[in-house]
Formats: C-alpha cells, sequence, structure tokens
C-alpha cells in the first residue's frame, strides 16, 4: 500500500473513531423540556410516637397496698380511684388530733392563773401549731401528683396564716391586760381561740394526709402498672411520659419478675404504683437538623412512616418548635419539632394500625410548595464556580444557561429564573456535555 493511502486510512479511521467517541461521550444525555407544575420541598427528619401526657402516680407514704381497683391495660376516667394505702401512722396522727381537736371544742385547753401562766400556755400553743404544720407539710412533699401536692401545700399554708393571725391576737390582748386596759379574761378568751384553730387545723390537715392515700387518677387515659421505665421528669403535655415529682427509684427488677406492685404489699413512700398514660391525642416529636430547621412553620403539614407499620402513611401537622437544641441523634445540633398525629393508611387504602407512645417515626415536613411553577428535574442542574446551571439546546448546539432556583423538591426542582416552560434542556447525563457539542 502506497504512503498516501495509508495516510488516507490512518484519516478514515480517526474521523470513525472520533465519531465513536462522540457518540459514546453523550450515550448519557437525554433531552427534555422545562415544564410548569407543583414543586414540595421535603425535610426529613426522625421522630418517636408521643402520648398527650402521662403522670406516675406514686404512694404518698408508707404502708400497705390495701385495696387495688384497677388492672393493667385499663381504661380510668379523671379522678377515678386507683388504690387505697393503709398507712397506720397517718390514722394514728388523725386520730390523736381528733381527740386534741374535742378536747378543745369541750373548753379544756386553757387553764391560766397569771400572765407568765399565759405567756407559757401560748407558747406550747404555738409549738404545737408549728409540728402540725411541719408533718403536714412532710406529708405533703412526699406526694408526687404534683397538683393534689400543691393543694395541699398551699392548705398548709393557708392554715399556717390563719394560725399566726390568731396568734398574734392572742398577744395582743395580753399586751392590752399588761398595760391595763383589758382584763385577763379577755386575754384567756382569744387564747382559747387560738387554740381551738390550731387543734381544728391539725385535724383538717392530718385528714387530708390520709385521704390522700385514696390514689386517683389525675387524668383520663390506660393505666400501666409500675412507674415509666425512664427516669422521673417534669410533667408534660407534650412529651411522652413524665411523672409528678421525683419519687424514689425502684430496685432493679429481676429477670422474669413483674415490676407491679401486687395487692397486699409493703410499699415506701413514693414508690411508683401506677402510670396513666393519656393517648387521646398521639403526636410526635421529631429531630430537625439546624441547617433546615428555619425552613419548619407551625402549621406545616408532614407524612409519617412507622418502623413497626410498614407501608402504612399518616399524616401530621406541626404545632410547635423548640428555641433550644439538642444534640442530634447523628452528632450535630438539631431542634425539636412538635407535631399532631393524625389518620393514616396502610398500603391497599384501609385505616393503619393506630400507633403506640415511643414508635420510631421517620417525619417528612412539606416545608414549602411552588403552584404553577417552571420546573425541571433535579438531574439537569449542575453547578459550574458555585453557580447553578442547565444545558439548553440553543439553535443547533447546547449552551450552558444559569439558573435561580427556587422550592427544590426529592426529584424536581423549581427555576424562578433563566428558562421558560417549553425550553429544551438536557435533563439527565448534563455532566457528560461539553461546550460546543450538537444535541444527538
Amino acid at each position: 500500500m502506497s504512503r498516501s493511502l495509508k495516510l488516507a486510512a490512518a484519516g478514515l479511521v480517526l474521523i470513525a473513531s472520533t465519531a465513536a467517541s462522540c457518540d459514546e461521550k453523550q450515550i448519557g444525555v437525554r433531552l427534555g423540556e422545562a415544564a410548569r407544575g407543583t414543586v414540595s420541598e421535603i425535610v426529613e427528619a426522625p421522630g418517636s410516637v408521643t402520648a398527650r401526657a402521662a403522670a406516675t402516680v406514686s404512694a404518698p407514704a408508707a404502708g400497705t397496698l390495701d385495696d387495688l381497683r384497677v388492672e393493667a391495660g385499663q381504661r380510668v376516667s379523671k379522678g377515678q380511684v386507683l388504690a387505697v394505702i393503709d398507712a397506720p401512722e397517718l390514722e394514728a396522727r388523725r386520730r390523736s388530733a381528733q381527740r386534741a381537736l374535742d378536747e378543745a371544742s369541750r373548753g379544756g385547753g386553757v387553764a391560766v392563773g397569771g400572765t407568765s401562766a399565759f405567756t407559757a400556755v401560748r407558747r406550747k400553743t404555738d409549738k404545737q401549731a408549728a409540728d402540725a404544720f411541719q408533718l403536714a407539710r412532710d406529708a405533703a412533699g412526699k406526694i408526687t401528683d404534683p397538683q393534689l401536692r400543691e393543694v395541699l401545700l398551699k392548705q398548709v399554708d393557708a392554715a399556717r396564716s390563719q394560725y399566726d393571725a390568731a396568734s398574734a391576737a392572742a398577744g395582743a390582748a395580753l399586751r392590752s391586760v399588761q398595760r391595763g386596759v383589758a382584763s385577763l379574761g379577755q386575754a384567756v378568751s382569744s387564747l382559747s381561740a387560738a387554740q381551738r384553730l390550731q387543734a381544728q387545723q391539725a385535724y383538717e390537715l392530718a385528714d387530708a394526709a390520709v385521704e390522700a392515700l385514696t390514689l386517683r387518677s389525675p387524668s383520663a387515659g390506660v393505666v400501666q402498672l409500675g412507674g415509666t421505665s425512664s427516669a422521673p421528669s417534669a410533667s408534660s403535655l407534650t412529651d411522652l411520659l413524665s411523672s409528678g415529682g421525683g419519687p424514689a427509684a425502684p430496685a432493679a427488677a429481676l429477670p422474669g419478675v413483674d415490676v407491679a406492685v401486687p395487692k397486699g404489699a409493703y410499699v415506701a413512700a413514693g414508690t411508683p404504683l401506677f402510670t396513666v398514660v393519656d393517648v387521646s391525642r398521639l403526636g410526635l416529636t421529631a429531630e430537625v437538623d439546624e441547617t433546615d430547621v428555619l425552613l419548619v412553620k407551625a402549621g406545616v403539614k408532614a407524612t409519617v412512616e412507622l418502623d413497626a407499620a410498614t407501608g402504612s402513611s399518616y399524616q401530621a401537622t406541626v404545632r410547635a418548635i423548640d428555641l433550644l437544641p439538642t444534640t442530634s441523634s447523628r452528632g450535630g445540633v438539631s431542634y425539636k419539632v412538635r407535631l399532631d398525629l393524625g389518620s393514616g393508611k396502610d398500603a391497599i387504602g384501609a385505616t393503619a394500625p393506630t400507633p403506640r407512645p415511643g414508635m420510631s417515626a421517620v417525619v417528612r415536613l412539606q416545608v414549602r410548595e411552588a403552584d404553577d411553577a417552571v420546573t425541571v428535574p433535579a438531574s439537569a442542574i449542575i453547578n459550574v464556580d458555585g453557580k447553578d446551571t442547565v444545558w439548553a439546546v440553543q439553535g443547533e448546539r447546547y449552551e450552558r444557561v444559569p439558573v435561580t432556583l427556587g422550592v427544590q423538591g426529592e426529584d424536581v426542582v423549581q427555576v424562578t429564573d433563566g428558562l421558560n416552560a417549553g425550553q429544551r434542556i438536557a435533563v439527565t447525563g448534563a455532566d457528560e456535555i461539553q461546550p460546543g457539542d450538537r444535541p444527538s
């Protein structure tokens, strides 16, 4: 073969090779058009199902679980009696207070012969009152139901204020006697009134402590025997489980042994006996990363999937976003978003199973939406020197066009500037195109 033929043959091979390489280079490129449609931006976050509230009911005093009136899983109403504790110490204190009240009511409490004796009796009465108030405050402080504890403590404070006023009146009467402007009989009458008030208050406070031994449900809900498996926390309407105070932690359970306290068992003050879980309205808490949380607003809709209900999807609505951050399960900073959980459907459209508090969830928050927007597939967007661009067909060649993005969905994004609906673009394989390439 001559040299010229060899060169011609080499040229043909080169042309064929270049054409093949161009075809191969654009083999993944697919053309499409910018369209008009709706784009939803989704923020995905891990979460868990929460109950509306949960309260742990604990023994207010040491005693015996004398009467157990509910079973695990039973629905109860607010104020319903759950159990009765038999506490001999509190019962004995009430009987003693009753005897003192009876004696004071008969007028047998005051017998004084002069101002010095009057002062001694008054000091004794003040000491009895102080002891009774302290005992009542100690008993109230052991009650873990926050509302009941607050009521009893307020009752103690009110009684103390009333007695202090009566004692002050007796002291003022004595000073009047010492100044010669009143008789000792008037002062004794004032002191008798203070003694009767002290005895009445001591009985009422002791009676209230005994009444607290009748354990009532703090809310409507479902009974779970024993306390929660987690450490006690502040009472809350949005947290999964909460307790009213700081009961003593129960002893570690032995494997295979029910931790519920049986009827007739001895209980120490603060022993958790029941947890009443209010499941009238289920919710969710989701951990949203700091990079996404500013997009989340109250009222944002979400779809929820549960690990325990494969194929089912639930609706939810954002109720609130916490101001303070937490350390997320992924190790970064996140913010707790609280949602109301709605109904759900399974894979065939039937009603989804009712979730249980604590179940793990994946929450997809629809943070932004654009209607009648210019849209392109997310695969059409390439970043060049920090700018978002697409390859658009201009004439017979591709041309790189800068675009401004709006709402960014998982598969489709909104273009707010740079493209018009109907314009031809490379929707896949955009990274394979080179300047000057022609659409195939």
